[in-house]
C-alpha cells in the first residue's frame, strides 16, 4: 500500500479555508470555537495549568510533554527490569509495498500508572525475518522507549521487498517479546489477483469476551480494518462487567470514566491484556481509524456530548488522541498535536484496491435535532452540514480522481446507506451517521461519480449489527443506479450476545429494500477482493457473555465487477 501525499492540515484542519469546490458548498460556517482553543490546548502554560481544576489540569499537563526522541530522560539500564515488559503484546499496521510499521509498549506492570518503569528511556532492540524461526534476518535495529510516549515503541522498517509476508519480535534485557506476523503490500503498479480483509468494530470490554478476535486471528487474511470504538470510556466494574469475573478481580482505577491522559493509558492496558486481542494483533496488520467512544461518546469535533466547556473537552481530546497514538500501530504522520491528529490517509494494494480511510469524527459539523433518532429537518439537510468536514471530503474526491484502483473501499465509522426507521408510520433516520448529513453524502456520491468509480465498497462499523446495503444513487429512487455496496460489520462484545434476528428484523428489512443483510450477533466480517467480484462472508460467535464460543458463517455474498450490488453467493 502505498500512501498518497498525506495532506497537510491548518492548525484547525479547516473545511472553510478550502479552495472552491462545485461540490463543496461555499457558505459552510467553521465551528463556533475558534483556533485559539485549539492552540490553548497546545500551549496551555504552567501558570494556567495551576489555575485550572481537576481533570482539565491533568489533561492540561498531557498536552505539554515533551518530543519523544530528544533523549531528555534517562536511560534504564534494561538488565534492571525483572518483569517481564511485553504484557500488552506486539502489533503492526498500515503496510506499504517497502515499509512496516512495528508496535509495543513496555508494561511489566500493565495496570499501575507508570507501568512499573521509572521516567527513564529504555533501549529496544527489533528484529524483522523471513521465518518465523528467525534464521533469515531481513532488518534489525534499536529505538528507544521513552516515558513521554508512555514506553510505547514505534518502529517505521523500511527498504523491504513489497508482497511479502515477514516475522518481528522486540528484545529488551533478557525478556523477548512474543513473535509477531506482518506483511508489506505489493508494488503500487503490480497486477494483483486478490487480497482478502477482515472488518471489526467496537469492542466494550465490559461487554463480554473478545472471543472473534481468537478466531480471526486464525482466519487467513491479509490487513485488518479497525473501524473505531476500540476502546469505551464507561466504567469498567471490578467483575468486568458482563465477563463476570470469578478468578479475578479489577482494581479500582478501571471503575471509574476516561478523563484523563492516565486513565485512557490505563484502559488501553485493560483492553490490550485480553489474549485474543493481542493474539489477532500478533497475527495480522491492522488499519485503525476511530469513531467516538475512544474519546467520549457522540462527540463532534470540538462539541462534547454533555455541557462542557469546549476548552475543558479539547483537553480532555487531545488526552485521548495521545493516548490513541500511543497505543495503535500508527505511523509518525498520524502522531498528534494537542487536540488536533491527522487521521484520514490513503493506501494502496496494487492496482487492485485503494483504501481511503476516513475520520468522520474530529471534523463534523453538530448534529442536527441532537444526535439520535429523528425525523429529518431542514437543519439536518442543509448544504453546511458535513460529517467528513469539507477538506476531507475534496481530499477524498481528488483522490477518486486520481484513482487507478479497481476497487475503492473506504473504510469509515457510521453507516453511509439510509436507513428508514419506520415506526407509528413514522420516518425518522440516525442524526449521527450520514442520514443526519445527506448534503455531505451527496457530495461524495456526486464525485464518485464525476470520478467514474465503478467499484465502491464502503466498509462500516459504529452499530453493533451486520448489514449489506446496495449504495444506491438516490436513496429515496429504488430504481436508481446501484453505485456501491456498504458492508457493515457487527461489534467484536458491544450490546454483549445480540441475536440472529432482532425484533424489529422483519421490518427493518421491508423499510429498507437495499438493505439485503442484518443480522444481530457479534463477530467480524471478511471480504475476499478479486479481478471478478468480492466475496463477502458475514461471522459470527453463538456468546461474548461466556468464553470459547466457536464461530459461522451467518451469511455470504457477492458483488460483481462492474455490476454492483449484493447477490447471495
Amino acid at each position: 500500500m502505498t500512501p498518497a501525499a498525506h495532506p497537510t492540515p491548518s492548525p484547525q484542519h479547516a473545511p472553510s479555508q478550502a479552495a472552491p469546490s462545485r461540490l463543496i458548498p461555499s457558505q459552510y460556517t467553521p465551528s463556533r470555537h475558534a483556533p485559539e482553543l485549539r492552540a490553548a490546548a497546545r500551549h496551555l502554560g504552567r501558570r494556567r495549568f495551576f489555575t485550572v481544576t481537576g481533570a482539565a489540569a491533568a489533561l492540561a499537563f498531557a498536552t505539554n510533554l515533551p518530543t519523544a526522541g530528544v533523549a531528555a530522560a534517562a536511560e534504564l539500564d534494561a538488565a534492571k527490569i525483572t518483569e517481564n515488559p511485553f504484557t500488552l503484546g506486539v502489533g503492526s499496521g498500515d503496510p506499504l509495498p517497502g515499509s512496516v510499521l512495528l508496535w509495543t509498549r513496555l508494561a511489566p506492570a500493565p495496570f499501575q500508572a507508570d507501568s512499573g518503569l521509572p521516567q527513564q528511556r529504555v533501549t529496544v532492540q527489533w528484529e524483522l525475518a523471513h521465518d518465523a524461526k528467525f534464521r533469515r534476518i531481513a532488518r534489525r535495529g534499536a529505538t528507544d522507549a521513552h516515558p513521554e510516549f508512555h514506553h510505547t515503541v514505534h518502529v517505521e522498517v523500511g527498504d523491504l521487498a513489497p508482497d511479502r509476508v515477514y516475522y518481528y519480535r522486540f528484545r529488551t534485557g533478557s525478556w523477548i517479546s512474543e513473535t509477531g506476523r506482518t506483511r508489506t503490500a505489493p508494488a503500487t503498479a503490480a497486477g494483483v489477483a486478490d487480497l482478502t480483509l477482515a472488518a471489526v468494530s467496537c469492542q466494550a470490554y465490559h461487554d463480554g469476551y473478545f472471543t472473534a478476535y481468537g478466531h480471526l486471528a486464525e482466519d487467513d487474511v491479509d490487513v485488518v480494518f479497525h473501524l473505531g470504538d476500540y476502546l469505551y470510556e464507561y466504567a469498567v466494574n471490578s467483575v468486568g462487567g458482563a465477563r463476570n469475573y470469578t478468578d479475578r478481580t479489577l482494581p479500582d482505577l478501571f471503575n471509574r470514566e476516561t478523563v484523563t491522559l492516565e486513565e485512557y493509558r490505563l484502559r488501553y492496558a485493560l483492553y490490550k491484556s485480553d489474549p485474543d486481542l493481542r493474539a489477532a494483533h500478533a497475527a495480522h496488520p491492522f488499519v485503525v481509524t476511530w469513531d467516538d467512544h475512544e474519546t467520549e461518546n457522540n462527540y463532534a469535533d470540538d462539541i462534547p456530548e454533555n455541557d462542557v466547556p469546549p476548552e475543558e473537552f479539547l483537553l480532555r481530546r487531545a488526552a485521548a488522541y495521545r493516548a490513541y497514538w500511543e497505543n495503535q500501530p500508527l505511523r509518525r504522520p498520524q502522531r498528534p498535536q494537542g487536540p488536533d491528529m491527522q487521521l484520514y490517509r490513503r493506501l494502496r494494494w496494487g492496482r487492485l484496491a485503494q483504501f481511503d480511510i476516513l475520520d468522520t469524527r474530529q471534523y463534523r459539523t453538530d448534529q442536527a435535532n441532537g444526535d439520535g433518532w429523528k425525523t429529518p429537518t431542514p437543519e439536518s439537510e442543509a448544504e453546511s452540514q458535513t460529517l467528513p468536514g469539507l477538506t476531507q471530503e475534496r481530499w477524498l474526491t481528488d483522490g477518486w480522481q486520481q484513482s487507478t484502483a479497481l476497487w475503492n473501499v473506504i473504510p469509515q465509522q457510521v453507516v453511509f446507506a439510509r436507513r428508514n426507521n419506520a415506526t407509528a408510520g413514522n420516518t425518522t433516520l440516525s442524526m449521527d451517521s450520514w442520514d443526519g448529513y445527506p448534503a455531505s453524502r451527496e457530495r461524495l456520491l456526486a464525485g464518485a461519480e464525476a470520478a467514474g468509480v465503478e467499484n465502491l465498497m464502503v466498509l462500516t462499523g459504529d452499530v453493533h449489527v451486520s448489514y449489506g446495503f446496495d449504495i444506491k444513487r438516490d436513496f429515496a429512487d429504488q430504481n436508481s443506479r446501484t453505485m456501491g455496496t456498504e458492508i457493515v460489520t457487527t461489534s467484536i462484545s458491544s450490546g454483549k450476545d445480540g441475536a440472529a434476528r432482532p425484533a424489529n428484523w422483519a421490518g427493518y428489512l421491508a423499510a429498507n429494500p437495499h438493505m439485503k443483510h442484518y443480522n444481530g450477533q457479534r463477530g467480524y466480517v471478511t471480504v475476499a477482493l478479486g479481478q471478478s467480484a468480492a466475496n463477502v462472508d458475514f461471522k459470527t460467535v453463538g456468546a461474548v457473555t461466556t468464553p470459547g464460543a466457536s464461530i459461522t458463517t451467518a451469511a455470504s455474498f457477492v458483488t460483481e465487477v462492474g455490476e454492483q450490488g449484493l447477490k447471495p453467493a
